[in-house]
């Protein structure tokens, strides 16, 4: 009887992040397997910033929409246009997207399997992960089967089951944005004031108590989706608003997907041992905006880069690495979203105010500037100097009210 196999590393989950992490390995000549749950996807509007089109070289005809400016609705329902000046968000369908990426990394040389990830199991230095296949047919119960491998990405979202099984701390319940979202068909003849080149964010209580509603152009379909903390919400009756709202409630749904999102970073992504979280298992989607899938792939990429040196090393405490790099480079923009949501999302009168506040040129011009390229723009001192005090205006003209 042979030796079984010993993969470098298993990754359990193949959107984004775990799709990046395994084709990280796997261009760096690791045994990699990458292990997906067929036909998951997560409620997303699918925005990828310039700076995310560039550093993981997404290919053009993957952008199904480009969008030139967003659209602020306030709880009155005042808008407020801002350009995107010289250049664009681009908009993505995760359906296709996810596979694209989880295609690349296996022509990287990952090995790719359609399982359900069970269990996770120490022997010795090494993990071995329990997952069931999936059947030929679904609702086909599949079989049990076991690898293994000297490291784990748990890359299976928020919530993540391989890091409970690994015994690292999970986020607390309240730091999460429960989204829902419909994928519809885009009609012949849309209502006048939708803009197909324009992403819509809704700040008003029947659409979102908390977060927001968005409207966003996918080209031949259209995103519509909602998020918020309170459990009690109908985030479904919240999208059919939202959907008759703008005129659409007619269109054709081709899917829908509901999941929880994650707004704090965890504060440990590894077990000290093999394991070690990326995506919204780490908690890494941006409070404030929701934006996940960036932060998901460099995530994802910070994992398998860390588990490379892991397993060229066996030295555990690399594993760590994955964060401390991380949190180096977005620590601050998480702190600033965080503080936004906490205060500005709060009520009624005070998103009343934030959008307002957007109308500002220099706070406009720095949100794009920060969002496009993935940085808290350093080189205008004064303008950021002029805007805190903007800011500090709103709140205390909020404190006396």
């Amino acid at each position: 009887m042979g030796t079984e196999f010993i993969y470098d590393a298993v990754v359990i989950g193949g959107g984004p992040a775990g799709a990046t992490a395994a084709q990280t390995l796997a261009k760096k000549g690791k045994q990699v397997l990458l292990l997906d749950k067929r036909g998951r996807v997560k409620p997303c509007g699918g925005a990828i910033p310039p700076r995310l089109i560039k550093d993981f070289e997404i290919p053009d005809e993957l952008l199904v929409a480009k969008a030139k400016s967003a659209r602020m609705v306030s709880p009155v329902g005042k808008t407020v246009d801002i350009p995107i000046e010289n250049g664009f968000v681009g908009m993505v369908d995760r359906a296709q997207f996810d596979e694209w990426l989880r295609v690349r990394a296996v022509a990287a040389g990952a090995t790719r399997e359609d399982g359900l990830f069970e269990t996770l199991t120490r022997e010795g230095p090494l993990a071995r992960i329990h997952y069931r296949t999936r059947g030929a047919r679904d609702g086909d119960s599949g079989a049990i089967k076991s690898v293994l491998t000297r490291a784990v990405i748990g890359a299976d979202g928020a919530k993540s089951q391989v890091g409970r099984s690994a015994g690292v701390q999970g986020c607390a319940e309240a730091n999460y944005v429960f989204a829902y979202h419909e994928i519809i068909k885009t009609p012949p003849n849309t209502p006048h004031h939708f803009d197909s080149t324009r992403c819509d964010v809704v700040y008003q209580k029947p659409i979102s108590p908390d977060f927001y509603g968005w409207v966003f152009p996918h080209g031949d379909t259209i995103s519509i989706g909602t998020g918020s903390a309170d459990k009690g919400f109908s985030l479904r009756n919240a999208v059919a608003k939202l959907r008759a709202d703008v005129g659409l409630e007619g269109a054709e749904l081709i899917r829908h997907e509901g999941a929880p999102l994650p707004m704090k970073p965890l504060k440990k992504w590894d077990d000290g041992q093999q394991v070690v979280l990326a995506g919204d298992a780490a908690g890494v989607v941006a409070p404030a905006s929701g934006e996940g899938i960036y932060y998901a792939m460099l995530g994802g990429q910070l994992a398998g880069e860390a588990v490379y040196e892991f397993v060229e090393s066996n030295d555990p405490a690399k594993l760590q690495l994955a964060r401390k790099r991380f949190m180096k480079e977005h620590r601050m923009t998480f702190w600033v979203l965080g503080i936004m949501q906490y205060f500005w999302y709060s009520t009624d009168k005070r998103r009343e105010s934030f959008v307002k506040m957007c109308e500002d040129k220099d706070v406009q011009k720095l949100t794009f500037e920060s969002y496009m390229n993935k940085k808290l723009v350093r080189k205008k001192p004064l303008a950021h100097i002029k805007i805190f005090f903007k800011d500090m205006g709103h709140l205390l003209g909020l404190a006396k009210a």
